[in-house]
């Protein structure tokens, strides 16, 4: 599979057969990211001795020079977002109730998944994948607290001391750090657990929902989460971090699109599959989640050296701190955020077929990954 006007516009590539790739079938990748490499100033060291420049935070407020120009601001993004995310903050607390046993575990569960610092980007893709296919916020709910769960079991487990070792999440002390290492790691297990209880349990849907699209919905979940998708980026990026040799684009394209960018496409293709959507349909909502899956990691990694632990409410500068490669460390700030460009770009191209009120949420959503601030 292959995707390119000649433009400049990210290309397609993957060993899967044409059947397979309306299934989603892994691996992906983008060849522009070694295009970026390879068009580099001949002067410039392509190893990880790049020095990128310093950046105050002034170089990284939202600027829209450094990104594709907005949608149209007749769509009440803001209101959408907070609509949204109430929403989904109600059915969480429904999800996790507090008076369950054993108590300790159900309040860490809680502590972690209700955080105030909850951005709710995976539950909100969701359900409006769902919703620019034809189906109701209903329908996608259930799937959309189960893709929040999973994220935040990856959080609880990503923070411990032998995996990123942070000690702070959500603007409030990382789970271990709250309730220690071995309750963080049960609760995050019993998150995950829940999590497919809560998709696949058909009380949770209104009537209408055909079982085979649960089915594959759940499917879909494992698939974006295991060894196809963010536990394998998750090993890759422990494999590739405070190692002496260079680490090279293709192999942080790798750890990005499975550690980040797989729960993301998971979140729109399990929406689009709860709503009904044709593979056509599914798909083209798959390649706008690996551009924005990208996106969301090339924009943290900027941030991450351009922000206070404060904005951020997670440890900043940490990447630096543990020698990890990202994105300004490789191609420097100024292509990272060219590339941030056309990656966000290249998510609005996917959504042009779609009818322009229903793709208006996820266009904003694009932009607004694109344009955050923490």
């Amino acid at each position: 599979m292959a995707m390119s006007s000649g433009k400049g516009e990210l290309e397609w590539t993957s060993a899967a057969t044409p059947a397979d790739e309306m299934k989603g079938t892994w691996p992906l990748r983008f060849s522009s990211l070694s295009n970026f490499m390879a068009s580099a100033p001949t002067g410039r060291s392509r190893s990880l001795s790049i020095c990128f420049p310093s950046a105050k935070a002034a170089d990284m407020k939202t600027d829209p020079s450094f990104f594709a120009s907005e949608p149209a601001a007749e769509f009440d993004f803001k209101g959408y977002l907070l609509r949204k995310t109430a929403s989904v903050n109600r059915a969480l607390d429904l999800a996790v109730p507090p008076q369950l046993h054993p108590k300790l575990m159900h309040e860490a569960m809680r502590y972690s998944l209700l955080a105030a610092g909850g951005k709710r980007i995976r539950p909100i893709l969701c359900i409006a994948a769902c919703e620019i296919v034809g189906g109701a916020e209903a329908f996608a709910m259930p799937p959309a607290c189960a893709v929040e769960m999973v994220h935040t079991t990856s959080l609880m487990h990503d923070d411990l001391p032998w995996m990123d070792n942070d000690d702070l999440r959500r603007g409030q002390p990382s789970c271990h750090r709250a309730y220690g290492e071995p309750l963080a790691v049960l609760a995050g297990d019993a998150l995950l657990f829940l999590s497919y209880r809560h998709l696949a349990d058909m009380d949770n849907y209104p009537s209408g929902v055909p079982p085979a699209l649960i089915l594959r919905a759940t499917t879909e979940l494992s698939r974006s989460i295991g060894a196809e998708g963010l536990a394998a980026g998750q090993v890759l990026d422990m494999e590739s971090t405070g190692v002496n040799k260079p680490i090279d684009i293709d192999r942080l394209e790798s750890i990005h699109l499975h550690k980040t960018a797989a729960l993301l496409e998971g979140s729109v293709a399990i929406g689009g599959i709860i709503g009904g959507g044709s593979d056509g349909e599914i798909e083209r909502l798959r390649r706008y989640a690996r551009c924005i899956g990208l996106l969301f990691q090339v924009v943290d990694d900027i941030l991450d050296v351009t922000k206070s632990s404060q904005e951020l409410g997670k440890t900043a500068a940490k990447d630096l701190a543990s020698d990890k490669t990202t994105y300004p460390k490789l191609l420097g700030m100024e292509r990272s955020r060219e590339f941030a460009e056309e990656l966000l770009r290249d998510a609005e191209s996917q959504l042009e077929d779609f009818d322009p009120a229903k793709a208006a949420p996820l266009l904003h959503l694009a932009n607004y990954i694109a344009y955050r601030q923490k």
